[in-house]
């Protein structure tokens, strides 16, 4: 009787913790250690040349509360954000609900709207500078209706959001569009066949499925919206005046153009307590809205 040969298992080994130091410790190096250096300098007085510098506690970040600049800066970037998130995604949702259909050009529809999302943000930017300038094409159409777009107070800070939602509500179209291409169809023949309306169908069935495309959309919008900076910067200047400034814009003033690095690592820090605290209440309420969807 022949015997038959044991098959030895494999036991599976859990690789060692170390095998992530290199890069755990490429990581410290590039990016927690500038990180914890520059936290330190928003505490000083330092001016981005001089070795010397004072530790002034504090000061930077009273000096804000008093400083009429910082405190519009930050309006501004609060309703840049809110601004965009909304109109971003809700025009986003509107092209998805359009293009997820069975017309004949859906692909092209697809494709023409994403385009202006793969073009570098300083490349848009400086097409629209041009589009809206005095002498732009804009204007050339409106002809005794044309306005100084970028010129005007009331005008300019609008002016960025209608860029950044043009170039960027076709991104939020794919998510949306994952989203509702993950839905299956005999939901919506189901609901066809009882009788429900398009408002209904969408409110009751769509949306609650469409929860996990919705938080990732608002997530990224209110995010990158927080941190705008170079639509912001090549459209305007964060001009005129300061009518366009955000907190990004003014970090890169104070730094480079005022040698006013302290403070303007002040205001990074700021900025980075503002996406931390927004993102985490926003992840919190969405996840909670998700779970109870689902």
């Amino acid at each position: 009787m022949t015997s038959v040969p044991k098959v030895r298992r494999r036991s599976r080994v859990t690789p060692p913790w170390w095998f992530t130091l290199p890069a755990l410790l490429l990581f410290a190096f590039v990016v927690l250690v500038p990180s914890a250096r520059g936290v330190y300098y928003a505490f000083t007085d330092w001016d981005g040349l001089d070795p010397e510098l004072a530790f002034v506690g504090l000061r930077n970040f009273t000096d804000m509360l008093n400083d009429g600049d910082a405190l519009q800066a930050v309006w501004h970037t609060l309703l840049i954000a809110v601004a965009i998130t909304v109109i971003q995604n809700g025009i986003g949702l509107l092209l998805a609900l359009g293009v997820n259909s069975t017309i004949k050009t859906r692909n092209f529809l697809r494709v023409l709207l994403f385009a202006p999302a793969v073009v570098t943000p300083i490349v848009t930017a400086y097409l629209w500078r041009n589009l809206l300038g005095p002498d732009g094409a804009v204007n050339a159409v409106l002809g005794p209706w044309g306005r100084d777009w970028l010129g005007d107070p009331d005008l300019a800070l609008w002016m960025v959001v209608l860029v950044v939602v043009w170039q960027f509500a076709g991104y939020s179209m794919v998510i949306f569009l994952a989203g509702l291409q993950s839905i299956p169809r005999e939901i919506y023949e189901a609901a066809a066949i009882d009788g429900t309306g398009p408002v209904r169908r969408f409110w009751s069935i769509v949306r609650p499925l469409l929860a996990p495309a919705i938080t990732i959309n608002l997530m990224l919008s209110i995010i990158g919206g927080i941190k705008l900076f170079d639509q912001v910067y090549a459209l305007t200047g964060g001009g005129p005046g300061h009518a366009t400034d955000t907190i990004s814009t003014l970090i890169y003033k104070d730094a480079f153009t005022l040698g006013e690095f302290g403070y303007s690592i002040a205001l990074a820090v700021v900025l980075t307590v503002i996406v931390a605290i927004v993102s985490a209440g926003q992840f919190a309420v969405l996840s909670r809205n998700e779970r109870a969807a689902s």
